[in-house]
């Protein structure tokens, strides 16, 4: 019989099918007799997952409808089905199956490329088969040739199996459960809004509004500085001196006590000189990639994710979806005798400093199932790169520049310390004198840090002529997050929790989600309208500002409960532990969730009039929502329509009414409220004036009209 080889989606099938001499047919390839596969193979693929978890109904009927009275949703047993639309691929792939005596598993080496294949396996009934593991990093035609010579057997693989079995299972459960018990409880609240709960992406949501709040509730504070401009005699300087007062007179007193006039000349008291060295940087990671990319390019996640994958089906790069920054020996070899070719590749000729390996980027003790991500063995020609669109060559240029980074010279430079004296006030500077640029000059067009300016040469003792001033500050509030600093909050947010055992649990595990699945979580919650992303800065919407007053409090809002969650779901992955006991305590949990969170929110002042209703879908009418009494006649009320608000009083004479939209930004119910009420709204991110630029501002109700207020 001949062997089948199941990828995961026909793209993958292809670059498989590359390494040999192959036969198309409907749904599948057939590989000729080959030394590897004597007999011949045939390679069907899935379209992703083929399989999946049935629908509640299909348990029990009275689960259809949503109701409090029908949960929790807790089946005796869980069963699957092949998905809408992919039934024709599915048959292919069981008829191949069940005609064959050994199978092998060619989806992705990680968590769910395991579950992929053996959720569609079960699913055609085939039983007893020998299964073996194809375990690659490359797409490359000798890579793949190496990977199928040398099968390994699927004992990880099950376990990884369970693992994502498991998980599937348990997001299941808490999205089920979850999205109706918050979306029956808040519609009680008069929110008509489906609310989705995720297990990874309820505590995301919160961790931004958590960022948010900060912002809103920080309160500026002036501070008073003094900074010297210093003449010498071979150019000019600044200085700073060590003075941060609430204040304008204590500076002042300060000054006048040194008895400092605004051109009181100065001497160099002390220069220092340090020599430092940077080592190139490490290799890249996904999410490091990821955060590069949206620095750089504004590139969302997502995105970087998609063409990652594009350019590893080209064979271009090594395997995406890793969490390492290390290589083994194996890939070093490989790239220390292709360095030449490299920097032909960009152009970027250099002296090799060292061919040895470097724990820093070679460390087989710190590869698992992937290591970093490099350019493969095949070198593309220049036509193949002009092929790529410009984000693909930015991205594989990346990879390039970083990998070439371990072969370059350290980044040398002198740093330089001035004190400078002014009547007994020092004065202090930092310059950068640069003796190697070293790797860095791999990433000259890059802007990612501010480097320290130059100095002239100065002399110790010299004399120098002053510019003194009071520099009139003020306390700056945290920023909102950019999509790649969203990635990066996600892996690393076990510095915001304070519990050291939960901090260390979100530390071993790397925070929230996987590295395969961040951007696609930031992406669902985007598609479920918690936050919206307008020039890569992301902000929570109004139903997710709701949805964060729901669960304040509650395990579905706090990081390291889905941290405490994937380490247990790794030990499964380990055969540490088993998915019964997993998915017993998922069950508690939904218990516990039915049984508190009524309470909780009924104690909850959710503002329902932050989400307003949506507009009918049969005539396309839109139901006024009532915001705050109208500050104007004080007997109407303002009301949110469709594009504006206004008082319900019109026709009474009452013309108060607020735009929908102000200098490009929308206006939300909430900051019409806060006018009515308050008269001021907190500041307001991202209007835009005439001439395209965009700034930040409160706006205040000052005779009936909207006036801005600059912080």
């Amino acid at each position: 019989m001949k062997p089948v080889i199941l990828a995961e989606k026909p793209s993958q099938a292809k670059a498989y099918a590359d390494a040999f001499s192959v036969r198309k047919h409907e749904g599948f390839l057939e590989i000729n007799p080959c030394p590897i596969f004597p007999e011949g193979v045939y390679i069907t693929w899935g379209v992703g997952h083929l399989v999946e978890l049935k629908e509640p109904h299909a348990y029990n009927p009275a689960w259809k409808r949503w109701s409090l009275g029908s949960l929790p949703i807790l089946p005796d047993r869980y069963e699957f089905q092949v998905a809408k639309g992919k039934f024709k691929q599915f048959q292919v792939v069981k008829k191949l199956i069940r005609g064959t005596d050994t199978v092998i598993n060619a989806c992705d080496v990680d968590r769910e490329g395991s579950n992929i294949f053996y959720s569609i396996y079960n699913q055609t009934g085939a039983r007893n088969q020998r299964i073996l593991r194809l375990w690659i990093n490359s797409l490359e035609v000798d890579e793949v040739r190496k990977g199928f010579a040398n099968l390994r057997d699927n004992r990880k693989d099950l376990m990884m199996y369970e693992e994502a079995k498991a998980r599937q299972i348990s997001d299941w459960l808490v999205g089920m459960n979850g999205s109706r018990l918050y979306t029956l409880l808040l519609k009680a609240k008069g929110v008509q809004e489906v609310f989705p709960i995720g297990r990874v992406q309820s505590p995301t949501v919160y961790l931004i509004y958590q960022r948010e709040r900060e912002i809103e509730t920080f309160v500026s504070e002036p501070f008073f500085e003094v900074e010297a401009e210093f003449r010498a005699e071979h150019g000019t300087y600044k200085g700073k001196a060590k003075v941060k007062e609430p204040k304008r007179e204590i500076v002042q007193e300060l000054l006048a006590k040194h008895g400092i006039r605004p051109d009181a000349p100065g001497v160099i008291q002390t220069i220092t000189h340090t020599d430092k060295r940077t080592p190139p940087p490490q290799l890249h990671s996904l999410s490091t990639l990821q955060a590069t990319a949206n620095r750089r390019w504004k590139t969302s996640p997502a995105n970087v994710l998609k063409i990652m994958q594009g350019l590893y089906e080209k064979k271009l790069v090594t395997y995406p979806r890793t969490d390492t920054r290390h290589i083994t020996p194996n890939e070093f070899a490989y790239l220390k005798d292709q360095v030449g070719a490299y920097q032909q590749l960009i152009n970027e000729p250099f002296p090799v400093a060292s061919l040895s390996p470097k724990k820093r980027y070679v460390d087989s003790s710190k590869v698992q199932e992937h290591y970093a991500i490099i350019p493969t063995k095949k070198v593309p020609t220049q036509a193949v790169l002009g092929r790529l669109s410009p984000l693909e060559r930015n991205l594989y240029e990346e990879i390039v520049r970083t990998t070439l980074a371990m072969f370059h010279r350290d980044y040398l430079y002198t740093e330089t310390k001035v004190t400078t004296d002014v009547n007994g006030l020092p004065f202090f500077t930092t310059g950068k004198t640069e003796r190697d640029l070293g790797w860095k000059a791999l990433f000259k067009g890059s802007k990612d840090e501010r480097d320290e300016p130059a100095l002239p040469p100065l002399l110790q003792g010299e004399p120098v002529s002053s510019k003194i001033g009071i520099k009139e500050g003020k306390t700056m509030p945290p920023k909102p997050y950019t999509e790649g600093q969203l990635i990066t909050m996600m892996k690393t947010c076990g510095k915001l929790v304070e519990d050291k055992e939960e901090t260390d649990i979100l530390k071993e595990i790397e925070g929230l989600g996987t590295e395969a699945t961040r951007s696609s979580i930031i992406e669902t919650i985007k598609k479920h309208g918690y936050i919206s992303v307008t020039k890569n800065i992301v902000s929570l919407t109004a139903k997710g500002r709701v949805l964060c007053q729901a669960i304040e409090g509650n395990l579905l809002a706090s990081p390291s409960m889905t941290a405490k969650w994937e380490a247990y779901l790794r030990k499964i992955g380990n055969g540490e532990g088993t998915s019964q006991h997993f998915l017993d305590n998922i069950a508690k949990f939904i218990g516990k969730l039915l049984e508190e969170v009524p309470r909780q929110l009924e104690a909850k002042p959710i503002d329902a009039k932050l989400v307003p209703p949506r507009p009918s879908k049969s005539r396309g009418s839109y139901q006024t929502v009532e915001v705050a009494p109208c500050p104007a006649c004080k007997t109407g009320t303002i009301l949110a329509r469709k594009s504006f608000y206004g008082c319900s009083n019109y026709q009474n004479g009452c013309k108060q009414t607020f735009p929908g939209i102000y200098l490009k930004k929308k206006l939300t119910p909430a900051q019409v409220k806060l006018l009515c009420t308050k008269g001021k709204t907190n500041v307001i991110k991202g209007f835009t004036a005439n001439n395209g630029k965009q700034f930040n501002a409160s706006l205040a109700l000052e005779n009936g009209k909207l006036n801005l207020i600059f912080q």
